[in-house]
């Protein structure tokens, strides 16, 4: 079921825009609730991982890569 990769320091872009313009964000937290930040305005966001996992776009890059 856990198809998508991502790690604390992943820059992603969500399906919605951020009211601020802005549709990057950066993993800050993961866990069974993930918390992302906005790249535009430094707006932090918790979500469960399962809707999380469902807004999710395409991601970026994986900075925060680590080889497990």
């Amino acid at each position: 079921m856990e198809d998508k990769k991502y790690n604390i320091g992943t820059i992603l872009t969500m399906k919605k825009q951020h009211p601020c313009g802005e549709n990057k964000w950066e993993v800050v937290r993961v866990g069974a609730d993930i918390k992302i930040k906005c790249l535009g305005c430094s707006h932090t966001v918790m979500i469960p991982r399962v809707e999380f996992n469902k807004k999710i776009k395409k991601i970026i890059s994986l900075d925060g890569d680590k080889n497990e």
